[in-house]
């Protein structure tokens, strides 16, 4: 029983599109509302928390909605299918609008306005309430921006679940961590292929460009993965495979597993530590996200550094990390190796606070690649120590506790962080919000008793890399 590894990085392909996407997003719609739309930092994080408020409500409905379909190209191809189409149609449209905004302001005279004897942050945000005001003027452009952006994201989370499911349909059992791992890898490529268009594109030196030529690349990239999957991905054929392997090697079903357990309830230390875990997650994700979702504006209106390359440097280290990590956790257990990644992140927006304009740019990149370590440790092993609770075929429940301490967190983050931005001034609080909500989690953590795996097992370097 091997696995097939062309197979899953085809079906990765899917994530591919949709790493792609969101790392575009996260990077130029924050610049657009604060920039272009003059919105404060509390209002423009709101908007960015309406794609976790939607995958509340919407990826349940869908991975749900796509195990009922039956149609000759499978279950999850045709809302893999739809959902892109309309979610680059959609995207594109986007910056039209966004452009027509531009051409208001330049009417203004906004863009060719100079600080004069303003400090730089002061002039930034003279410049954004002359902005606001004239979106208050006239807020149709705005509207229209929200209303396509919310297109957008429902487009996109149409399809998510249902995509992240095709894997686990196509791969047997003992094979789905080192599916798990390519999947996962895809992703970053696809991430790390749009940073480097933001480089090529200069998104982070042009505080009024347009984004139409930068999205429409982008969109070129999904579009690469999209048909890709189309031509080569066959999941019907695939899936029919792997029910015919699953009952080769008798793998049972998940339901068997159920009724053998017989359902049995967490003792009440165990409950105590899977809450604890989840309120790590949570507080971890808080201080991740602020930074995550808002250091294009910080790099490029408090720094006047390209973040492209910075999150670059992240993303590496952090692909770099994942064997010794899953290495160090073998030796040492998930949960010491968790408290020593929230060291290593904390530390890391601690260094990120003395970082000034003044300051040389690739001084930032250590820092960061330092977050992207710590940032893995962290999260090789968290999701693992939820799943280690879980009941025989509770494991899809426990999934979803996962995902909603972590997705309710990055709704809090942006808008919680905004406030203060707003209030404080970002200069002083961007990475301080971080490394305090960062730091907190490891008192949460350091209190959990269960949830750690023993010494693990001979795996191959690819199950170590196994992560969600």
């Amino acid at each position: 029983m091997k696995l097939n590894y062309k197979r899953v990085l085809l079906v990765g392909m899917a994530f591919f599109l949709i790493s792609a996407f969101w790392q575009a997003y996260d990077a130029i719609t924050p610049l657009i509302l604060t920039n272009h739309f003059g919105l404060p930092q509390s209002v423009s994080g709101t908007i960015m928390s309406f794609d976790n408020i939607l995958a509340v409500f919407m990826l349940p409905v869908f991975g749900a909605l796509s195990d009922r379909v039956n149609t000759r190209y499978g279950k999850r191809t045709p809302f893999i299918f739809f959902g892109t189409i309309a979610a680059v149609i959609a995207f594109v449209c986007l910056t039209f609008i966004d452009n027509y905004q531009l051409s208001l302001l330049a009417a203004e005279g906004i863009p060719s306005l100079t600080a004069g004897t303003m400090s730089e942050e002061a002039f930034s945000l003279f410049v954004r309430e002359t902005t606001l005001a004239l979106t208050l003027k006239n807020p149709l452009p705005l509207i229209g921006f929200i209303a396509t952006l919310l297109l957008v994201l429902i487009s996109m989370a149409t399809f998510r679940s249902p995509a992240v499911a095709l894997m686990p349909d196509v791969t047997v059992k003992p094979l789905r961590s080192k599916a798990n791992a390519i999947i996962n890898l895809t992703g970053t490529a696809g991430g790390i292929i749009v940073l480097g268009l933001g480089m090529v594109f200069a998104t982070s030196k042009k505080q009024y460009m347009q984004y139409t030529g930068y999205v429409l690349a982008v969109c070129g990239v999904m579009l690469f993965g999209f048909v890709l999957f189309l031509l080569t991905v066959r999941e019907k054929k695939w899936a029919a495979e792997m029910e015919a392997d699953t009952e080769k090697y008798g793998l049972g079903s998940s339901s068997d597993s159920k009724a053998a357990d017989g359902g049995g309830k967490l003792s009440r230390p165990e409950m105590r530590s899977l809450l604890l875990i989840l309120a790590s997650v949570a507080l971890w994700y808080v201080g991740y996200n602020s930074i995550t979702s808002k250091y294009s504006v910080y790099a490029t209106n408090i720094l006047g550094f390209d973040f492209n390359f910075t999150l670059i440097i992240a993303q590496a280290a952090a692909i770099v990390s994942y064997i010794p990590v899953g290495i160090v956790a073998s030796k040492i257990g998930r949960k010491k190796t968790i408290l020593s990644g929230i060291v290593i992140l904390a530390s890391a927006f601690t260094a990120g606070f003395f970082v000034t304009p003044d300051t040389p740019e690739l001084i930032m990149y250590p820092v960061f690649a330092l977050a992207g370590i710590g940032w893995a440790t962290i999260n090789v092993n968290s999701f693992p120590m939820v799943v280690e609770l879980a009941r025989h075929g509770d494991t899809g429940k426990y999934t979803g506790y996962y995902y909603t301490a972590s997705m309710s967190a990055q709704i809090v983050a942006p808008i919680l962080s905004g406030f203060l931005y707003d209030s404080l001034g970002m200069r002083y609080v961007f990475f301080t919000f971080g490394a305090l909500f960062v730091a907190l989690s490891f008192l949460t953590m350091f209190f959990v008793k269960h949830g750690n795996s023993e010494v693990i097992e001979k795996k191959s370097a690819l199950e170590q890399l196994d992560v969600d």
